[in-house]
């Protein structure tokens, strides 16, 4: 079966994806949103690789090096074999900084005997759109656009460069390197610089890994989880990516492909909760000072997603010339949903401000900063609340009166009231109480189905969605309460398919969705666990996490009959999904502590 059977190795920069046999398939360069210097993933003929040829008797093995994001393939038929350690460099340096070049190294390290092998070397720049050009300039390979845009790339390597462009057969009969850098090195490039590089990249993952918070159960899926998202941490702003690829489609031959390498801010209360649960509260805090920083003026929309260096405008284009995955087209770059208004945002945004105020520190300046925004997003609720919009699924026609998003409203309400009590200042206290619970009643009467016996995906429909489940996660429902339980049991119903789960149902733009979201089914997991169903939940659980990769990693979507991996790859949200229903199960469910604000 052809699947995502890709690994990533990056350093929170850029990243890239090498294939079960050693080829990279796709890589952006200098860093992640950037175009793309391999990308035959998105077309076999067009886009570029780089690749070790080899005879058919060899058998390839591929693991991660224990606890990192250094990615092992071994290639052995028996008397001959050799070892590729392919890896982005990063570690710390005596300034407290950290080295991490727009660099790809594969360290190949001799094993036996007298392999034999061609390296195939066929950067494509710019997504493949201007012709590149190959040529040895004795020190490195420089590989050149012409007839468009320019841009260039390095290579440096212990084999000869006219063996490797000539795709000559060469014997292995010591370690050697290949370096590709976005970069001319201005210092020498040999093995042991190269042996140190990839010691110390080891060191800083397994030191990394080594600082995670360890739980009873599962710890080898979270680790590899946690590994993921931190590959998906632009660190210069500290955002993390929604995924590390465009355009891969969520059906075979279908649309809906999207460019997924930016920043939603739906995600950030799961990415600071979860990053936080995992020991990393720097990070968390990196990441929510990122969404702080791109929340605007008073007189400004707050946007749905932003660039990872916080850019407003993702101008959306397809890419005509490339196939896409599998010939699904188009390919996109940019993500047009940008300009869409989605009513969630707001409670997203309040739920990170919360967070904020009870997990970190913040001085006197921030706190009245952030309480003129926490005062105008209430205002900016009650004046919206009863809006359609596009919801949490990005539906690019009908706008509708989503659940979630009336949900997310709440919630903004509710946690506006939390931060007053914490910050002691009641005056609109009793005010925001009063709309609070205007909008549960809303909820209440108009999302509630009775003949269904379930939350629906809007008002007066009877179309079931995964979102609903998210109503016990976010406080509006207790997981006991009748109607929380019906919904989940008439959602399993209507959405479930051996344990897989559809968002929903209902045609949207581009027909009925066919495939499932991963991130649902961990929410349908969690959700039976809540209410008590713990055997069946662990086994959807391990049921699911059997459907990953062979290096355990997700993208967007499996396919119900084949449980082949589709869509963007790896995705941040199912991993985080992943790593949150593993510590459910290892911890007890209960409240959150309460904390009072520290100033200094």
């Amino acid at each position: 079966m052809d699947n995502l059977d890709y690994g990533i190795i990056g350093n929170c920069r850029s990243a890239a994806l090498i294939s079960k046999t050693g080829s990279i398939d796709w890589c952006c360069l200098p860093i992640f949103d950037s175009a793309s210097v391999f990308a035959k993933l998105l077309d076999d003929k067009k886009g570029g690789s780089t690749s070790f040829e080899i005879s058919e008797t060899y058998k390839i093995d591929q693991e991660y090096l224990w606890e990192t994001n250094i990615l092992s393939t071994t290639f052995d038929d028996g008397t001959n074999a050799f070892q590729v350690l392919d890896f982005m460099p990063r570690y710390e340096k005596k300034n407290n900084k950290f080295y991490s070049p727009p660099d790809i190294i594969r360290f190949i390290r001799f094993i036996k005997g007298a392999p034999k092998f061609k390296i195939v070397y066929d950067p494509q720049l710019e997504y493949a759109k201007p012709k590149t050009f190959n040529e040895d300039k004795e020190e490195y390979i420089e590989s050149y656009t012409e007839g468009g845009k320019y841009d260039s790339l390095y290579m440096y390597t212990d084999f000869d460069n006219q063996d490797i462009l000539n795709n000559k057969e060469l014997t292995l009969t010591d370690n050697a390197f290949i370096l590709i850098s976005y970069h001319e090195k201005l210092i020498k490039q040999d093995i042991d610089r190269i042996y140190l590089k990839f010691q110390r990249t080891k060191v800083y993952w397994m030191n990394w890994s080594d600082a995670t918070t360890k739980y009873p159960k599962y710890q080898n899926e979270i680790i590899r989880s946690a590994l993921t998202l931190k590959a998906l941490t632009f660190e210069k702003s500290g955002a993390v990516l929604a995924a590390a690829t465009t355009s891969l489609p969520e059906t075979i031959g279908e649309i809906r492909n999207w460019d997924y390498r930016f920043c939603w801010v739906r995600d950030a209360s799961m990415v600071i909760r979860v990053i936080s649960s995992l020991g990393h509260t720097k990070s968390a805090q990196k990441f929510l000072q990122f969404i702080m920083n791109t929340v605007p003026d008073k007189d400004e929309k707050m946007q749905i997603m932003y660039g990872i260096n916080g850019e407003k405008e993702l101008t959306e284009e397809t890419l005509d010339h490339l196939s896409g995955y599998k010939d699904s087209k188009p390919v996109r770059v940019g993500n047009a949903a940008y300009v869409q208004r989605q009513n969630d945002i707001y409670g997203i945004l309040m739920e990170v401000i919360y967070s904020q105020f009870v997990e970190f520190e913040n001085t006197l300046e921030n706190s009245e900063a952030l309480w003129t925004i926490v005062r105008g997003i209430v205002t900016i609720v009650e004046e919206h609340r009863q809006e359609a919009d596009k919801g949490i699924w990005e539906l690019r026609t009908e706008d509708k009166h989503f659940t979630f998003s009336k949900l997310l409203c709440w919630v903004a309400v509710d946690r506006a009231i939390k931060i007053a009590n914490v910050l002691n200042r009641t005056r609109n206290i009793e005010e925001w109480k009063s709309l609070r619970e205007k909008i549960y009643i809303d909820i209440y009467e108009h999302a509630w189905n009775e003949e269904i016996g379930a939350y629906t995906q809007s008002y007066g429909s009877t179309a079931l969605d995964a979102s609903t489940l998210l109503m016990q996660q976010y406080g509006f429902i207790e997981a006991d309460d009748p109607r929380f339980i019906s919904t989940v049991k008439a959602t399993e119903k209507e959405l479930c398919q051996d344990g897989l789960m559809y968002r929903y149902k209902n045609d949207d733009d581009f027909g009925k969705p066919s495939s499932s979201f991963t991130i649902c089914s961990f929410w349908f997991i969690d959700s039976l666990y809540k209410i008590g169903e713990k055997d069946k939940a662990v086994k959807y659980f391990d049921q699911l996490l059997s459907y990953s990769n062979h290096l355990g990693l997700f993208s967007e979507d499996i396919d119900f009959k084949t449980k082949r991996l589709l869509g963007n790859f790896p995705q941040a949200y199912s991993h985080l999904a992943l790593i949150e229903t593993a510590i459910n199960f290892s911890n007890n469910i209960g409240e959150k502590d309460i904390f009072e604000p520290i100033f200094y």
